[in-house]
């Protein structure tokens, strides 16, 4: 569900659509040639056994760096699964088969008997040893289906995997977004009839209330420090965007646009700015636009008529929705070359793209004959994967740190 709204949506809090759009593009995929590893050795019995192995081969496959192979790879790696305790355990080793140079040798484990994320947690270790880059398979979504009462949230492995409810509220959520230790979701719920914030503890499970002032108080996005966050609230009139301390609750007013309505605030990595979705170009010209922690903002995207849901990733690069044809394409704009590309467009609508922590790929929302579901884009040019979710609309996938 996209993060974008105004006052006047607010009313019609279901109304996704925006119009028109024709926006300049560079458009560059990349195609690097891929590591092979050889999975040969690594071993492990009976039906969960099938699924760790199973769960190594795909997250490496869907990594876009590394093909695993039987015969002639560059690397190896082996070891066999085994319990250790409550949990699981793999003594891991990974060489180089050329040099027979030993790259990692450590057990891997995980405290519960889960071979699927224990998967996760082998494959990731594997890529880091071969490439010296950060997987995305031990990441987990938040992102909202449908329930009996209404939307709720729910979280599941980077692959669509483990799925389980996160909220109960009975009503409509929106805007998840996960601080930078991973252990809080912020978000907007009509639990109590209007639009206010939560904080959502997942450690303890608890839930408390961040923004309820009157009007309209839509979550927004976890500073990097994890001490502020920022929120669009219409306390003063029309919806501006506010930076609140988590500890103090101070609040500081960012925006002065009168009559004009922002949203969907996403931090940059250093915590020095924010990008949001600002309609002071026009009711129905939503743009992106740049602030700094200090004030001052300027208009970011030029050209088109809508440009919406940005995520700042921790590569410095912005992902957004564009409506390009009548449909939302999705985009990542480079602020240091100030280049804008198209990494999705087709006959459906792209929407809510989140970062992986690998930096390579986005997850976002596609809809298409009033269906959605998530995708993972590869913004290297490796074809989109739809994650194995239930049937049933899904939603404003967000990515956790």
């Amino acid at each position: 569900m996209m993060k974008w709204m105004t006052a006047g949506c607010l009313a019609a809090v279901c109304l996704w659509s925006f119009s028109g759009m024709a926006q300049d593009v560079i458009i560059r995929k990349t195609t690097a040639s891929k590591l092979t590893v050889d999975l040969t050795e690594l071993r492990a019995g009976g039906s969960g056994g099938t699924v760790f192995l199973r769960t190594v081969d795909e997250d490496l496959r869907r990594s876009g760096w590394v093909v695993p192979v039987r015969t002639g790879a560059g690397y190896s790696a082996g070891g066999t699964l085994a319990a250790a305790g409550n949990g699981l355990r793999v003594p891991l080793v990974i060489q180089n088969s050329e040099t027979r140079q030993t790259l990692f040798n450590q057990n891997v484990g995980i405290d519960n008997a889960d071979p699927k994320r224990m998967g996760h947690r082998v494959s990731d270790a594997i890529l880091k040893a071969v490439t010296g880059r950060r997987g995305m398979s031990g990441c987990r979504l938040v992102l909202i289906g449908a329930s009996a009462r209404g939307k709720e949230l729910f979280v599941c492995d980077a692959d669509g995997g483990n799925l389980s409810p996160l909220t109960s509220d009975g009503s409509i959520v929106l805007a998840p977004t996960w601080g930078p230790r991973g252990d809080q979701i912020l978000y907007t719920s009509f639990r109590r009839g209007f639009a206010d914030c939560y904080l959502l503890d997942l450690r303890s499970g608890k839930t408390h209330q961040v923004a309820q002032y009157s009007g309209m108080n839509m979550a927004g996005d976890i500073s990097p420090n994890g001490q502020d966050a920022a929120l669009v609230l219409s306390k003063d009139g029309n919806p501006e965007l506010y930076i609140k301390s988590l500890s103090s609750g101070a609040l500081t007013r960012m925006t002065q646009t009168r009559s004009v309505g922002e949203a969907s605030p996403s931090w940059s990595p250093d915590g020095s700015q924010i990008v949001y979705v600002s309609d002071a170009a026009g009711v129905s010209s939503p743009q992106l636009y740049l602030i700094s922690r200090g004030g001052g903002s300027r208009r970011l995207t030029t050209r088109g008529s809508q440009n919406v849901n940005p995520d700042w990733g921790a590569n410095n690069l912005i992902a957004y929705s564009s409506r390009q044809g009548g449909r939302f394409a999705l985009m990542v704009y480079d602020p240091a070359l100030q280049e804008h590309r198209v990494i999705a467009q087709d006959g459906a609508d792209y929407e809510d793209p989140s970062w992986a922590p690998d930096g390579r790929h986005i997850f976002c929302t596609r809809s298409e004959g009033y269906r959605s579901t998530i995708y993972l884009l590869d913004i290297m040019g490796d074809p989109p994967l739809k994650l194995a979710l239930p049937v049933g609309n899904w939603r404003s996938p967000t990515c956790s740190p």
